[in-house]
């Protein structure tokens, strides 16, 4: 059974060794990655390391990321999971990489010590990581979230159903639901999970993710999932186990309330909200085994955790607080239609006049505030269409934005620029968002 299980696992690893190989063979430890040592309870001997950039925010996010069967920290970090170091370096939040250290280095997720909250098995090792770095580096307790792939991703989802009142969002890519890999025999492979052939209602898989943290009441993490139709390694059918437990647990149905295909092959859906942090989303990808295409993906994981607001170290152009917003091209000023106060009101431009309805206030954490109360945001229609509105500020990153050196305005949950349709500078235009070219149509000054 060892044998067998030693060349499955080789087998689910080897797509991700083979994205990450060349760089996955540097030491562990390279440049920032930092081995730590005495950070707590560890009873299943972890390694942990951690990665602080140069400039971290006075109020970090924390990722703990979480590697594959076979894998290290050093090449989950320099391989498939390097867009989110290269984000760390431009928003300053901190992360945390466990390390397995058994033979075949996979995370248990499923003897009873792995699946009980503070059991004894390798969360337990983790959520001594992620306290340890918690208490040194001021992490803002509302921005801690986890992502794994494949077995990491199968611990992605147990960390979520056990600390979620530490979690505040998670990304799961190649997983399967918290508690289908649960054996009786100390095995900690499951074939009929692994198989796709675990199916149960949505009740079922709610009440045993609940089970990890008995007498629990509280909200339970956003939680978004990526899987491979053609995957054989954990096969595609978990992927809608998944998205049953998940949605129950959030004390939701099983029909999408947004549905699109950000790029070809690949189909996401939302439940809950149509809104880049809705309470789960889901990435299906068409003709893709256990390793996906995740090229230009990575900022929808991004924003979805909320590591892409709150904190960017970065110098930052932000202009003061309080001003009118005025149209490079058009020389009209961001206006809210009808001075109306109300959740949905159009923004257009319109003459500047100083009216409190264009007069445009930055927070630290990203908003464009009027009225004191209501926030510059971003709606996306089920069509994909996109329309700026006001709405009550609710910190999800539909209502981020970053002022650019060129006069840009970034909507960061789409990483498309704020833009007035066709160059049109008539007052009463409505404005939208763009892939960002730096046209006078997307180029604002302060008055």
């Amino acid at each position: 059974m060892r044998r067998r299980l030693r060349a499955i696992l080789a087998v689910a690893a080897l797509p991700l060794m083979i994205a990450s190989l060349l760089l996955a063979v540097r030491p562990a430890a390279a440049a920032s990655l930092t081995q730590v040592t005495g950070f707590g309870n560890n009873p299943t001997n972890l390694n942990m390391y951690i990665y602080v950039p140069d400039r971290v925010a006075a109020r970090p996010a924390m990722l703990v990321m979480v590697h594959y069967c076979t894998g290290t920290a050093g090449g989950v970090f320099n391989g498939v999971g390097r867009d989110y170091v290269t984000a760390a370096d431009r928003y300053g939040y901190i992360i945390v990489v466990p390390e397995a250290t058994r033979e075949g280095r996979c995370f248990d997720v499923s003897t009873p010590a792995a699946l009980r909250r503070d059991g004894g098995g390798d969360s337990t090792g983790i959520m001594s990581m992620a306290a340890w770095a918690r208490q040194r580096y001021n992490v803002d307790p509302a921005r801690i979230v986890v992502s794994g792939f494949s077995s990491g991703a199968m611990m992605t989802n147990v960390l979520a159903a056990q600390y979620p009142d530490v979690f505040t969002a998670a990304a799961a890519f190649s997983g399967v639901p918290a508690g289908c890999f649960a054996t009786a025999n100390g095995s900690l492979w499951n074939s009929q999970c692994s198989g796709g052939n675990l199916i149960k209602s949505a009740q079922q898989w709610g009440d045993q993710a609940r089970a990890m943290y008995p007498g629990y009441t509280g909200r339970y993490p956003r939680m978004q999932l990526w899987h491979g139709g053609t995957d054989t390694t954990l096969a595609y059918p978990n992927f809608g186990e998944a998205i049953k437990q998940w949605t129950n647990l959030h004390g939701l149905g099983q029909t999408a309330t947004f549905t699109d295909s950000p790029r070809s092959g690949v189909t996401r859906t939302r439940y809950g909200a149509t809104t880049p942090q809705a309470p789960v989303e889901a990435f299906s990808f068409a003709g893709y085994g256990h390793s996906l295409p995740l090229d230009g993906m990575f900022p929808h994981a991004i924003t979805f955790l909320g590591l892409d607001g709150g904190g960017n170290p970065s110098p930052s152009p932000t202009p003061p607080a309080g001003s009118a917003i005025r149209g490079v091209g058009s020389g009209r000023c961001l206006d809210v239609s009808g001075v109306s106060q109300a959740n949905g009101a159009q923004v257009q431009l319109w003459d500047c006049n100083g009216q409190t309805n264009q007069q445009w206030t930055p927070t630290g954490t990203g908003e464009l505030r009027v009225y004191g109360n209501k926030c510059l945001d971003v709606y996306q229609s089920p069509a994909g269409l996109t329309s700026v509105v006001i709405w009550d500020c609710n910190g999800q990153a539909n209502q981020k934005w970053r002022f650019n050196p060129d006069g840009t305005i970034t909507a960061l949950g789409m990483n498309r620029c704020l833009d007035v349709p066709n160059n049109a500078t008539a007052n009463g235009t409505r404005l939208s968002t763009w892939s960002c070219n730096g046209g006078a149509n997307q180029r604002w000054t302060r008055t």
